[in-house]
């Protein structure tokens, strides 16, 4: 009988769980697909960091679209405009892009607002300024008494 064989890149898959998360500092979920490359050394790994995993149903690439369309937009919104050197600029640029994500960028499914909702600035109000978000790449704009 033939040994199952193995995903090739089953082994890379793990070694980056174990970069990603280490000292103690993994998520509680893991949401993945069926991939091959989330082998029995993987899911052995996820468990030993204490990280539950979430497979996605069989057959249902529709529920990866939400993670897809969360990560894609960290990416060309944030991540491929800048040049990240070290671990501890990447945590900051997040936090920042999470904030403005949150606070000021506006969604279509909502209205234009943001899922953190600001009140709307009537023209009355004065004038309207630019505020630099996440260095500069991106702006809010508030308006302020003349």
């Amino acid at each position: 009988m033939q040994s199952a064989k193995r995903h090739p890149t089953a082994e890379w898959t793990t070694r980056q769980l174990l970069q990603a998360f280490p000292w103690d500092s993994g998520p509680r979920y893991l949401l993945h697909d069926r991939d091959g490359s989330y082998g029995e050394t993987f899911r052995q790994t996820a468990n030993w960091l204490g990280i539950r995993e979430v497979l996605t149903a069989p057959q249902s690439p529709w529920q990866n679209a939400y993670v897809e369309r969360l990560i894609g937009s960290i990416h060309r919104e944030c991540l491929d405009h800048v040049i990240v050197l070290n671990e501890a600029g990447l945590r900051r640029i997040l936090r920042s892009y999470f904030d403005y994500y949150e606070r000021s960028r506006t969604h279509l499914s909502l209205g234009k607002d943001a899922p953190i909702s600001r009140p709307i600035q009537h023209a009355a109000m004065g004038w309207v300024v630019e505020i630099p978000r996440v260095g500069g790449l991106h702006h809010r704009y508030e308006r302020i008494a003349a």
